[in-house]
């Protein structure tokens, strides 16, 4: 099972782009160099296809076109050498060239000719265009969700950033509130204890005068 997860190199890329303009020069498909590719590189001709898409073919645009032109010449020549004998099916180039072939009506297809079809061309099958075909839309759309969620990301990073900036000053504000109360509170206990002490003295002072009534009702205080 191919499920090759690293990161494309640039010998990838030319090895991607030097296969596809080959197929497409040769009257092949683009199909056909992504499976060649992903067989080489150990990946999903879906991946070849969409790093082909995303990535790599606005690089070679000009030999891209150069690639069909040189087919269409190839294509000419092999016409000229057969006479007037016709050319029952063309592997299409593009995407484009898929779509009109899908789009088109089954009536103007004959029995024949699609017998031919599959018969005769090996390097393409009706389910080799439907599953590339099926591919295309989601390689633009996931490209779109992985923008978004690169970006929603990188908003949510900058927001945890900034709550983590805030947290420390709150952290640092609350140890110098607890390093205050400390203080407050061990001075505190010392007034604490030194009333504790005051008060003990003078209950022993009190407790050792000692008074008398002489006969007119007065206390007076008896000497120690």
């Amino acid at each position: 099972m191919k499920d090759r997860q690293d990161a494309w190199t640039e010998e990838n890329d030319l090895l991607l782009a030097e296969t596809v303009l080959r197929h497409v020069r040769e009257g092949s498909t683009q199909l056909n160099a992504f499976e060649e590719v992903g067989d080489e590189l150990n990946r999903t001709s879906a991946a070849c296809g969409f790093r082909w898409n995303a990535v790599v073919r606005h690089q070679y645009e000009k030999a891209l076109q150069l690639a069909k032109k040189q087919r269409k010449q190839r294509m000419r020549a092999l016409g000229q050498e057969q006479g007037k004998k016709k050319l029952l099916y063309t592997p299409p180039a593009s995407v484009e060239h898929v779509e009109q072939i899908m789009s088109a009506p089954t009536a103007t297809y004959s029995l024949s000719e699609t017998q031919v079809v599959k018969s005769s061309s090996e390097e393409l099958t009706m389910a080799d265009v439907i599953r590339f075909l099926q591919t295309m839309p989601n390689q633009a759309s996931n490209l779109q969700a992985l923008q978004s969620e690169n970006k929603r990301l990188m908003q949510e990073n900058a927001e945890l950033a900034k709550k983590n900036t805030e947290l420390e000053k709150q952290i640092k504000h609350l140890e110098a509130n607890a390093t205050t109360i400390q203080e407050d509170y061990e001075t505190l206990m010392q007034i604490m204890n030194r009333a504790r002490k005051l008060a003990l003295f003078d209950e022993e002072e009190r407790s050792s005068t000692t008074f008398k009534m002489d006969r007119n009702g007065n206390l007076e205080k008896m000497a120690e």
